[in-house]
C-alpha cells in the first residue's frame, strides 16, 4: 500500500496520516492525521488534498532543472547574505519557469474539482483554497521548518491554482530555506516538497490565530496559551498585529471547570480579508471599534480551542510515546449566518521545537547587575539578556549590511530575515505578538527578543550601544549602554529535601510559570496588591460607583479625567466592577496555576490609604492619615461600611478563581489583624460574600506581624487554620518605629532579640495549638542565619523571595542535618 502510495500525484486528507511524512510533508500528514483520527472527538479540519513530493520530483526531472540548480548552489555561502539572495533568487526563476507535466496538470485540476464538488461547487470553478507548502523533513522534533516556504490564500479556480503551486514549489528554495537546512545539515536535495490544498476557512469575516499547548516562554506544560486577532490568520503568523492572548489551565479544563487564567487584549488594528481589487487575493482593512473594545474570542471559545489543544497535544504525544507539545494554528469560519458556518477548525498542527527538547534538570537565570535608562520596552520573549551595536533596518532589502553580533532592530520579521537572525545579539521590533515569525524564530535560536515595542526604530539608532533585557517579567526592556549582567544554571537534579517546607513570595502573575520550576512546596505569600497596582489601577470603588461619576464627570474636570481614563483601560468591559473581578481572579489563577497542586496562600489587600489614593480615583474615596503605616488597613477595612462593597469584589475574585476555575489550592490570609473580635468579623463577611471557611477545603490563615497576634496566639488559633509571620511589620511595630523613615532606619533589625523572642513565642504557641505556621516576611531571604533560627525553632514553612529559594534551601538542609546529628 506504501508502495502504491509513493507513486501517486494527489493523496486526499482521508489517505494520509502522520507516518507519511516522506511523502507528504509534515503539514500534510498532520492534517491527514487529524482529519481521519480526532473528527470523533470533535475537531473540526478542513477537507483537501496533498499533491505529494513525489509529483514535485516528477515535476523536477521532466523539466529537466535539477542538475542546473545543482550547478547553481555549488559556491553557496550563506554567511555571505548577498551570494545567498542571488543564488536564490536565480534557483526560483528557474523553477517558476520550468515545464510542468500535463499528467501532473491534469490530476491536479481532477482533485480541485472534486474538492469543489465536495462543498456544493460542482461545474462552478470558484472555490477558495490555501495552498500551503509541506517539506519532507518539517516538523521534525529537532528541525522545525514552519514557515520556510510560501502560503497562497483565496486561490480560486483550477488555473490560478495551478500557478500557486508552482510558486509554492519554488519557494522550497527562497533564500530563508536554503539558508535554513544548510544550518540544520540538511543537503539542499534531502528536502522535497509536497503541497497541501485545503478549503478556506473564512476566517477574513471572522477571527484565526495560533495556539501551543505549551508556555512559550517558560516551557510550563500545564497552560495552553492561544492568541486571536481578527481575519486571516497570517497577521498573527507576520506580527502585523499584536494579537488577544489567553491562558487556559489543562489540569482543571479536563475536570470540566472553566479554566481560563488569563485574558490580555491586543491592539488588532488591522485585519486581512478577502480581496479582489488588483488581482490581489488579500488585503489588510482597519478594524471597527466595536471590534476593538471586545475580546477576540469568548469564554466558550477560548475554552473550546484549549479542549482541542488536549486532545491534539494527547493523541501525538500517544503517537510518539512521550510528551509531544503541540504548535497549533485555527480559524472561525464566518459568523455562521451570511458567511460561513461559524464554526472553529484546525487549520494546522506541528511539534513544538523549543521546550519539547530541553532538558528539564536545569534551570538558567539571568539577571542584570547594573540599571540604566529605558529606551523602549515591548513584550520579552524567552528569559535572556543580549547587548551589542543597534542595527536599524527598515526593509529585508537591506538586510545585506547586517553584521554578526549586532542587535536587529526592526519594524517586524518575516522567513525572509531568517539568515540575519541566526547572527544577531536580540531582536528588537515595532510589532508582534507571543507567535509572530520574530518570536518563534528568536527561541528557536536561543536569543532575547523584545516585540511590539511600537517605535524602537524611531527612538534607536543605528551604531547605538545597547542591552535588551527579557529577564525582568513579561515586560522586555531595552537599555541605552552595555549593562553588566550575570547567568547561573543550576542543576536542579542536585537540589536536597528538607523537611522544613520551603515556599515563594510571590506577586507578579507573569513569572509564576517560570518560579514554579523552582523546586517548591507552594506559595507562601500571593500578593493582591502588585495585581490590582499592575492590571486594574483603578481604585474599586471607583468603578462600583461608575455611573455615578459619569454623571459627575458632565460639571467636575477632576472626576471627568478619571472617567476617560476608567473607559480607556476597560473598553472591553461594558460592566466596570466586572473588570476589577476578572483582572484580579486571572492575576490570583495564573499564579495558583504556576505551582498547583501545591498550596498558594493568597494575601487579601494590604493597601494603606495612601498607597489607595494613587490608584485612578483613589483620591475620591481615601482619607488623609498622618501615619498610614499603622492605620487604616487590612482587617480593618473588609468590614467597613465604606469599603464593604470593595471587599466583596476580592472575595468574587478568589471565589471565581477557586470555584469556576477550579484552583482549590488557593488559601486565604488576612493581614494586620488587631485583636481575635476582628478576625470573626472578616471571616463572617468573607461567609456572607461566599468564601466560607472549612468549603471546599478552604483555609483562612492570619499574618502575625502585631505584637498582639504573638501575645493573643492562642485566642488567634481558636479562629484561624494557621499563622504566617509577617517579619518586617513585626519589627517594626516590636521597635517602636517607622520602617518608611530614614530617620530610625539605622534602629530596623530583624535579627533583634526582642523580634526572634516573639517569633519564638508563636511557633511555640501554634504548635501547641494544632495550628500550621510559616513565616513570609524578608528576614529569612536576607539573613541565612535567620532562617536558621526558625528551622531550630521547629516552624512549618518558609517563604522566600525566588532569587534565594535556592541558596537557603542549602542552608536549611545543612542546618536540619546538623540538628538531627545532636
Amino acid at each position: 500500500m506504501a508502495g502504491e502510495k509513493g507513486k501517486k500525484f494527489i493523496l486526499r486528507f482521508d489517505e494520509i496520516g502522520i507516518g507519511d511524512v516522506p511523502m507528504v510533508g509534515g503539514k500534510n500528514a498532520s492534517l491527514g492525521e487529524m482529519y481521519r483520527k480526532l473528527h470523533d472527538q470533535g475537531i473540526n479540519v478542513p477537507n483537501g488534498f496533498a499533491i505529494t513530493a513525489y509529483a514535485y520530483r516528477y515535476f523536477l526531472k521532466y523539466a529537466g532543472i535539477e542538475e542546473e540548480i545543482k550547478k547553481i548552489l555549488r559556491d553557496l555561502d550563506t554567511g555571505d547574505l548577498v551570494n545567498l539572495m542571488r543564488k536564490g533568487r536565480e534557483v526560483r526563476d528557474i523553477i517558476r519557469h520550468g515545464d510542468f507535466p500535463p499528467d501532473l496538470t491534469q490530476a491536479i485540476y481532477l482533485a480541485y474539482d472534486k474538492l469543489a464538488e465536495e462543498f456544493g461547487q460542482k461545474g462552478l470553478d470558484n472555490l477558495d483554497v490555501a495552498i500551503r507548502s509541506s517539506a519532507t523533513a518539517e516538523d521534525l522534533p529537532d528541525a522545525s521548518f514552519a514557515g520556510q516556504q510560501d502560503t497562497f490564500l483565496n486561490v480560486r479556480g483550477k488555473i490560478s491554482v495551478l500557478d500557486a503551486c508552482k510558486r509554492c514549489f519554488a519557494s522550497l528554495f527562497t533564500n530563508r530555506a536554503i539558508s535554513y537546512r544548510h544550518d540544520k545539515g540538511f543537503g539542499q536535495f534531502d528536502v522535497s516538497l509536497s503541497i497541501a490544498v485545503q478549503k478556506m476557512v473564512r476566517s477574513d469575516s471572522a477571527y484565526s490565530g495560533v495556539m501551543f499547548s505549551i508556555d512559550t516562554e517558560s516551557g510550563f506544560k500545564d497552560a495552553v496559551f492561544i492568541t486571536a486577532a481578527y481575519g486571516l490568520g497570517e497577521n498573527v503568523v507576520q506580527g502585523a498585529v499584536n494579537p488577544d492572548e489567553y491562558y487556559v489551565f489543562k489540569p482543571t479544563l479536563k475536570q470540566g471547570k472553566r479554566a481560563v487564567i488569563s485574558r490580555k487584549v491586543g491592539d488588532r488594528d488591522i485585519k486581512m480579508i478577502y480581496s479582489t481589487e488588483d488581482d490581489a487575493t488579500t488585503k489588510n482593512v482597519a478594524t471597527t471599534l466595536t471590534e476593538r473594545h471586545r475580546y477576540v474570542l469568548t469564554d466558550d471559545e477560548i475554552l473550546k480551542l484549549g479542549e482541542w489543544a488536549c486532545i491534539i497535544e494527547d493523541h501525538y504525544s500517544k503517537e510518539a510515546g512521550h510528551f509531544m507539545p503541540m504548535d497549533i494554528e485555527w480559524a472561525k469560519d464566518g459568523d455562521g449566518t451570511t458567511v460561513g458556518t461559524g464554526k472553529l477548525f484546525i487549520v494546522q498542527a506541528r511539534p513544538e521545537t523549543i521546550h519539547s527538547q530541553r532538558s528539564s534538570n536545569t534551570y538558567e537565570t539571568y539577571q542584570l547587575l547594573e540599571k540604566g535608562e529605558v529606551i523602549v520596552s515591548g513584550t520579552a520573549v524567552g528569559n535572556k539578556v543580549g547587548q551589542g551595536k543597534a542595527n536599524v533596518i527598515e526593509t529585508a532589502v537591506g538586510i545585506g549590511k547586517f553584521r554578526e553580533g549586532e542587535v536587529l532592530v526592526t519594524s517586524m520579521t518575516d522567513p525572509d530575515w531568517e539568515p540575519v537572525m541566526k547572527i544577531a545579539a536580540a531582536i528588537v521590533t515595532n510589532k508582534g505578538g507571543r507567535t509572530c515569525h520574530a518570536a518563534i524564530v528568536s527561541r528557536e535560536l536561543g536569543i532575547p527578543c523584545v516585540i511590539g515595542t511600537g517605535n524602537a526604530d524611531e527612538l534607536i539608532k543605528t551604531g547605538q550601544e545597547i542591552t535588551v533585557s527579557c529577564c525582568e517579567g513579561e515586560t522586555g526592556n531595552v537599555y541605552g549602554g552595555l549593562l553588566k549582567y550575570e547567568v547561573e544554571t543550576l542543576n536542579l537534579d542536585e537540589i536536597p529535601e528538607t523537611k522544613t517546607k520551603i515556599m515563594m513570595n510571590v506577586g507578579i502573575p507573569e513569572q509564576a510559570f517560570t518560579q514554579g520550576m523552582i523546586p517548591n512546596e507552594g506559595v507562601g505569600l500571593a500578593r493582591e496588591e502588585f495585581i490590582i497596582n499592575s492590571h486594574i489601577g483603578i481604585h474599586p470603588l471607583a468603578l462600583i460607583h461608575y455611573d455615578e461619576l459619569k454623571k459627575k464627570a458632565k460639571t467636575d474636570q477632576r472626576i471627568a479625567g478619571v472617567v476617560y481614563k476608567i473607559d480607556e483601560i476597560t473598553a472591553v468591559y461594558e460592566n466596570k466592577v466586572d473588570f476589577f473581578v476578572d483582572k484580579l481572579a486571572e492575576g490570583i489563577s495564573r499564579i495558583a496555576a504556576g505551582f498547583y497542586p501545591n498550596d498558594v496562600i493568597v494575601r487579601l489587600s494590604d493597601f494603606k490609604t495612601n498607597e489607595y489614593e494613587n490608584l485612578l480615583g483613589g483620591f475620591l474615596y481615601e482619607p488623609a492619615e498622618s501615619n498610614p503605616m499603622i492605620g487604616w488597613r487590612g482587617a480593618s477595612r473588609y468590614y467597613d461600611a465604606s469599603f464593604k462593597p470593595a471587599f466583596k469584589l476580592e472575595c468574587k475574585a478568589i471565589l471565581k478563581a477557586r470555584n469556576e476555575v477550579g484552583l482549590t489550592n488557593i488559601k486565604v490570609m488576612i493581614p494586620f489583624c488587631r485583636t481575635p473580635e476582628e478576625g470573626k468579623k472578616v471571616i463572617g463577611v468573607m461567609r456572607e460574600f461566599g468564601l466560607e471557611q472549612g468549603k471546599d477545603g478552604l483555609e483562612i490563615y492570619v499574618m502575625c506581624e502585631i505584637p498582639s497576634n504573638v501575645i493573643l496566639a492562642d485566642q488567634f488559633a481558636e479562629i484561624f487554620d494557621g499563622f504566617s509571620i509577617g517579619s518586617n511589620d513585626l519589627t517594626q511595630l516590636a521597635l517602636g518605629l517607622d520602617r518608611d523613615s530614614s530617620l530610625v532606619a539605622h534602629l530596623y533589625n530583624e535579627r533583634n532579640d526582642a523580634v526572634k523572642r516573639l517569633v519564638a513565642q508563636v511557633i511555640n504557641t501554634a504548635k501547641s495549638k494544632g495550628r500550621k505556621i510559616g513565616i513570609c516576611g524578608q528576614a529569612p531571604s536576607d539573613f541565612p542565619e535567620f532562617a536558621e533560627f526558625l528551622v531550630e525553632c521547629g516552624i512549618d514553612s518558609i517563604s522566600l523571595i525566588p532569587d534565594t529559594v535556592i541558596k537557603t534551601r542549602m542552608a536549611i538542609a545543612e542546618k536540619e542535618k546538623k540538628l538531627q546529628m545532636k
